[in-house]
């Protein structure tokens, strides 16, 4: 039991040594490309809703 343990965290840091890190730049750029994308996505999901919104309560009356 305890050597499976101790095996798999083993190969854990084995793994971890592989894993390449992304740099200051790449992280501060994907950053900013997720932020772009959130503020688009809203804006138009905002601009959707108004219309549903206008659009239904037309229909309503």
């Amino acid at each position: 039991m305890f050597g499976k343990i101790k095996n798999f965290f083993k190969e854990v840091k084995i793994e971890l040594k592989k894993v390449v890190f992304p740099g200051k730049d790449e992280v501060i750029g994907s950053t900013r490309v997720v932020i772009v994308l959130t503020v688009i996505i809203a804006a138009f999901l905002g601009t959707v809703d108004l219309l549903l919104t206008k659009i239904i309560s037309v229909v309503v009356r």
